[in-house]
């Protein structure tokens, strides 16, 4: 009954079927104490860099290709042994070929009837696109503080549910409580221009439009500033409104929009605007198509406002036209401009 149950903890090359290794980021283990059987299988091969079967499975080899820093974070050949190993631990793994990986190991501890451990099982999970996502996030937030604190400039954006996302230390410049902006960024406004300014930017909001405007908002040290601030709906490529994104920065620092906003701003350009582009450069629909890898057709509908807002070739007209020298310019009643440079 024994050596049943041992058999039983052990991986069959079917069960290894059921593990999503095909597209390379997940792998499983396991190891039965007695006689020492440690099995791996070829995506947990891969992970670790190595060719499947070409190494012998063994713990101490996963130690070893464990970064030295994170390798804390795992059981010791002797926790394992009495059965004390962690629920999951994310760990670098140094690759033979000098590449790094990052890891979530699971391990689950099998034990006998009488308590002994027996076996453990473990699966691995490739993180590493998930953990620089998390680095560049955490490096976005760090560089958007110290903008703020240093320049008074912030981006950001608006959600169907009209909760802002800003900068946690707006909340600290300004001396008033974060969530309370974020729900209220007017509240930043100074009283005697308050109701005037929400009023103009709530009708934005609803027609849609971009919205560019002034106001005088006071910081936490009685300082009064005055600041410029330009918002515009943002669509997906299927034409769906997931709301709005910002610019904010004080009036004559001459702040140009950012890369990932321009999206928003261009979004709003529309069949007259490219009209007005195409007659400052001086182009007809055929060059403007040429210019964008666009169809003639696909520019008629532009220029028609048959396409949706977020239809990407929207973003490919209006980059053709930018290359060329045409501007698209917020002004402060919301009107969008067209300029040549």
């Amino acid at each position: 009954m024994f050596h049943s149950a041992l058999s039983a903890l052990t991986f069959s090359s079917g069960e290894f079927l059921t593990i999503t290794e095909g597209r390379g980021i997940s792998g499983a283990w396991s190891w039965v104490f007695a006689g020492g059987e440690q099995v791996w299988s070829p995506g947990f091969y891969r992970l670790l860099g190595l060719v499947p079967n070409a190494a012998k499975a063994h713990y101490e080899l996963l130690l070893s290709l464990v970064h030295p820093d994170d390798r804390p974070l795992m059981p010791s050949l002797a926790d394992v042994w009495q059965g004390h190993v962690p629920r999951e631990a994310i760990v670098r793994v140094l690759r033979p070929n000098g590449t790094q990986r990052t890891l979530s190991l699971t391990m689950e501890m099998r034990f006998s009837a009488e308590g002994r451990p027996v076996a453990v099982n473990g699966t691995a999970l490739d993180v590493s696109d998930r953990e620089q996502l998390a680095h560049a996030r955490h490096e976005e937030r760090r560089r958007r503080a110290a903008l703020y604190l240093t320049e008074r400039i912030a981006t950001f954006s608006m959600g169907l549910d009209r909760v802002r996302e800003l900068p946690f230390e707006m909340a600290q410049v300004h001396g008033v409580p974060f969530e309370e902006i974020c729900i209220n960024p007017f509240l930043l406004i100074v009283p005697g221009e308050r109701a005037a300014f929400r009023t103009m930017a709530e009708e934005h909001i609803e027609q849609q439009t971009v919205y560019q405007g002034t106001a005088h908002e006071r910081l936490a040290d009685g300082e009064l500033w005055h600041f410029r601030i330009l918002t515009m709906p943002v669509w997906d490529p299927d034409g769906t409104y997931l709301g709005r994104c910002g610019l904010k920065y004080p009036v004559g620092a001459g702040a140009r929009v950012p890369v990932p906003l321009r999206a928003g701003l261009e979004q709003s350009v529309t069949g007259h605007h490219l009209r007005a582009a195409r007659a400052l450069l001086d182009w007809s629909m055929m060059d403007l198509a040429q210019a964008s890898g666009l169809s003639h057709s696909t520019v008629r509908r532009l220029e028609d406002d048959s396409e949706h807002r977020g239809s990407r070739s929207r973003l490919h007209a209006v980059e053709a036209l930018r290359r060329a020298g045409a501007r698209f310019v917020a002004m402060d009643d919301g009107t969008l401009a067209v300029a040549r440079a």
